[in-house]
């Protein structure tokens, strides 16, 4: 944090006011610690522990709504049950879609999947561009692994320079580079094959 504010102070030159904010309750001493001392330096900062603020202050507002599921409260089904009815009452739709996105998100941290999707509109959440996207990188990946696990099946181990090059695919070249992976005898034929895709 003291990097941090010295950084920003240096570059922007102006004040800075720090918050950290804890998302899961834990014991640990760091997210109960305000201050950074040594032997000639004394660095305060804010400290947010999700768990320890009250709910009220979330529900009332739709923009914090997702953080409303990380709140306390002595019933957290009932609280989780909340915050789908909020969300259910927003009226634009992509508001609606996004906040229930972030809202399933930050509810994974402490509830289970299953109650999640019980409580909050699946097909509202489906329609999220933030989940949308969250899919879209998870099929990256599945891609992406599938790719490599083609590319070390036919030439061995390969150099990073190249699976750097191949990580930085779009998910259809990746899916376009496992077919054209069966016609390739050498590596040449991948370095090529990589230069083209970088050209077009």
């Amino acid at each position: 944090m003291l990097d941090y504010s010295v950084r920003l102070k240096r570059q922007y030159k102006c004040p800075v006011v720090q918050i950290v904010i804890f998302l899961q309750e834990t014991n640990d001493e760091i997210a109960f610690t305000q201050e950074y001392v040594d032997d000639t330096t004394v660095h305060r900062y804010q400290v947010i522990r999700m768990w320890e603020q009250d709910s009220s202050i979330f529900l009332n507002n739709a923009n914090l709504l997702p953080l409303a599921t990380l709140s306390r409260t002595d019933s957290p089904q009932s609280l989780l049950s909340q915050v789908a009815e909020k969300v259910a009452t927003i009226s634009d739709r992509e508001t609606k879609q996004n906040i229930a996105g972030y809202t399933e998100i930050l509810a994974g941290l402490r509830f289970d999947k299953t109650l999640i999707r019980q409580l909050l509109s699946e097909d509202i959440m489906q329609e999220s561009v933030i989940y949308q996207d969250i899919l879209q990188k998870g099929k990256q990946q599945e891609a992406f692994s599938l790719c490599m696990s083609l590319v070390e099946e036919r030439f061995g181990g390969i150099d990073e320079s190249i699976s750097q090059k191949v990580q930085g695919l779009r998910i259809e070249q990746l899916e376009a580079l496992c077919r054209a992976l069966l016609r390739m005898s050498e590596m040449d034929d991948l370095v090529t094959w990589l230069e083209q895709q970088q050209s077009s």
